[in-house]
């Protein structure tokens, strides 16, 4: 399990170190300030630009544009010791004026780090000195944005993310033109992060857009490498890898502009993390060293915790479980040290997967469970699904297959919520949205098209009528007009026939030209209002090993399996069968027969047809082979219906057990001994245990036997 730094989990995206405060031309100054609402005070800001120079006026704001560049520097390192940033902070909140807006910026960034130090009795007073900020203060009115912030901050800390993420939901109400950008980009830049960790994965991705685009407007470029690095983060999180890598390599370019430790350690832990996926992983392993050699160059022990805590990460990837329990035990020692309760969950979960590599198998359970109940405590949805399915992944490598159903099926529940907006994997639906917004686009160009052709038409049409009034040519008019008027009914159908066409298009999956989730979910939701539940056999299908194809022969192989996959689904159905690719390397199936025997057959068929034999991918022949869950409702013996979302979740959990059990299988639900929907929906959380207790029935089918495996 990785992680991010210390700062990025706790507060904000990894600060950075030394800002040079840089000499601007007086008329870009005042253009500056004034677009940020008074930051500095737009009339001192001129007033020292007179060319006099001198004293008064302009000695005032040649202090406080020194004093900004001290904030700027405690803005950028001050996490990674914040005890003795806070106090210096503190200095510099003296030296500011009364109710300046230098007074108002240290405040905001001590109260951070107060957060940080889980410091309440200081967060707590800091909080009430915000909110007695005079009135008559010309920055009194970034004052709620900057108690939202601090108020957010000690919610994020304190592992109360759903409530930290409701608050900064605020952040809508707030006029962007006249914030303070630097309150404005922290709180944008934490609540991407929070959103992340609690699992909104595509908000998140929205809101660290939107930081960027307000680090870019303040030309800043350790801001964006930082909002760039937690970006590419939750990229990462959805399943977006080629996005990820993308925008950490944009965030270190900005970061190299402005270097200093502390931001050098935040992009390249996030490059760790987004370079873990290839298959030669020697850039995620640098990555990884040159994290911690930030680290140690900033004499930070929570980032150098951290560090310690992904490297052994790397090292359970490896295979390496002695070195990886020795790099864990070794971070879990500085975080306590630092008191950075995200970095000891880390190096206790490593700690426990190393173990299991081990076969210290309870031992090693006992840890990672520690560290999955204190993320789950702290509400962060992201990190304890990806605990559980880490969990479930070396236990099966093991051979501890109950805990590693169990753990897939607590991972995948997590998951569903993590990664799916009406259904699973957000970023599919992001994607499907942004597809919408071009083809919404295509249509506001037809519509305009069409309407100046209209107009065309009706210009056309009054100089008919005036050159019959003229030249008395009634039936040449009539004549023109004719075809005036058949080319816009011409139109009006081809318009009304693409809009139809883009319609159909936004309902299907253009590489393999499936239904996708969108038709499936409107089809789906007629006929279960119909007909009070699913009705019908429901198949889950996921190709086994399908990364392991990709990374070994890139992504143009992986798409050709996915086109012949399609092919082969629909070689098996009838044209009534509803076939759905759900997203990624799954497929769903919907047919209408409600015979638990029925679905048998089918089952048996899909498992040969999709493994019987290789995919040709130019030279090359790809085995593949597939895990499916499969069911039919109403639910035997008693005739019980499920909602569709329900029904899914449950074939999903026996398609798990398939992968758990060695992949190339089936798993069906033939009967469940349930008296109502709520006790089947309680056997289905634990299925197989009731299986294995006679409360479940389940029918087994093998794939095809094959010679090589991709």
């Amino acid at each position: 399990m990785v992680g991010l730094s210390q700062a990025a989990r706790n507060d904000e995206p990894a600060p950075t170190g030394a800002a040079g405060v840089r000499a601007r031309a007086c008329r870009h100054a005042a253009a500056v300030l004034l677009s940020t609402a008074g930051t500095l005070g737009a009339l001192g800001a001129l007033a020292g630009c007179s060319p006099e120079g001198g004293s008064g006026a302009a000695d005032v704001v040649v202090q406080d544009r020194a004093l900004r560049g001290e904030l700027e520097q405690q803005e950028r390192v001050g996490t990674a010791h914040p005890r003795d940033h806070a106090r210096e902070l503190l200095t510099l909140e003296a030296r500011a004026a009364e109710g300046s807006a230098e007074r108002l910026e240290a405040l905001s960034l001590r109260a951070a780090l107060l957060a940080q130090l889980r410091d309440r009795p200081g967060h707590e007073a800091a909080v009430e000195e915000l909110k007695q900020w005079p009135d008559a203060s010309p920055v009194r009115a970034q004052v709620p944005l900057a108690l939202m912030l601090a108020r957010a901050q000690w919610l994020k800390v304190n592992g109360e993310l759903g409530a930290g993420v409701r608050l900064l939901a605020g952040l809508k109400e707030v006029d962007a033109a006249r914030a303070d950008p630097r309150l404005l980009w922290r709180a944008t830049s934490l609540l991407a992060y929070m959103q992340g960790d609690y699992g909104e994965v595509d908000a998140s991705v929205e809101s660290g857009l939107k930081a960027l685009e307000i680090a870019r407007a303040m030309n800043s470029p350790w801001r964006i490498s930082n909002t760039d690095a937690t970006l590419s983060f939750n990229y990462f999180r959805s399943q977006q890898f080629d996005h990820a890598k993308r925008t950490v390599e944009e965030g270190l370019a900005a970061a190299r502009q402005d270097p200093d430790p502390v931001l050098m350690y935040s992009i390249h832990t996030v490059r760790g993390i987004v370079y873990s996926q290839d298959t030669d992983d020697k850039a995620s392993q640098q990555a990884r060293e040159q994290a911690l050699r930030y680290a140690r160059e900033a004499q930070a022990p929570g980032l150098q915790a951290l560090a310690l805590g992904n490297l052994a990460d790397y090292e359970l990837r490896s295979g390496n479980y002695p070195r990886a329990l020795e790099l864990a035990e070794q971070s879990l020692t500085m975080a306590r040290e630092a008191q950075e309760i995200s970095s000891e969950i880390l190096a206790r979960h490593n700690m426990g997967i190393a173990k299991i590599g081990m076969r210290r198998l309870e031992e090693g359970k006992r840890d990672v469970m520690q560290a999955i109940t204190v993320d789950a405590q702290r509400e962060a949805g992201s990190y304890t699904a990806d605990a559980w399915l880490e969990l479930g992944t070396y236990l099966e490598k093991v051979e501890d297959l109950p805990g590693a159903v169990d753990a897939y099926q607590r991972s995948r529940k997590l998951f569903d919520v993590v990664l799916r907006d009406e259904t699973r994997k957000a970023v599919l639906e992001a994607q499907a949205r942004y597809e919408d917004q071009q083809r919404q686009r295509e249509i506001r160009l037809l519509n305009q098209d069409n309407s100046l052709k209209t107009e065309q038409i009706r210009t056309r049409d009054l100089q008919l009528k005036l050159w019959a009034e003229l030249g008395g040519c009634v039936l040449l008019s009539g004549a023109l007009l004719g075809v005036a008027y058949r080319r816009i009914r011409r139109t009006n159908a081809a318009l009304a026939q693409t809009n139809e066409s883009l319609r159909v298009q936004s309902e299907r999956d253009p590489l393999t030209g499936l239904a996708n989730r969108r038709h499936f979910q409107q089809a789906i939701a007629q006929m279960t209002r119909e007909q009070g539940g699913l009705r019908g056999s429901l198949f889950l299908i996921d190709i086994d090993h399908f990364k392991r194809i990709n990374d070994q022969w890139g992504h143009a192989a992986g798409d050709s399996v996915l086109v012949e996959v399609a092919r082969r689904l629909r070689s098996v159905l009838r044209e009534q069968d509803l076939v759905v690719r759900w997203g990624g390397e799954e497929f769903l199936i919907l047919v209408k027969s409600e015979d638990p025997e029925d679905a048998r057959q089918l089952g048996q068929r899909l498992l040969d047809q999709l493994g019987g034999m290789p995919v040709d991918h130019g030279p090359l022949r790809i085995p593949i082979s597939a895990s499916i869950g499969f069911a039919s409702f109403p639910m035997a013996p008693q005739d019980l219906l499920l909602e569709w979302e329900r029904a899914i979740d449950l074939v999903d959990t026996v398609m798990y057990m398939a992968k758990a059990h060695g992949r190339n299988k089936a798993y069906g639900v033939a009967a469940m001994v349930a008296r109502d929907r709520d006790q089947l929906l309680a056997l289905a959380g634990r299925i197989e245990a009731a299986w294995h207790q006679g409360q479940v029935q389940l029918v087994s089918l093998l794939g095809p036997v094959q010679e090589g495996r991709a």
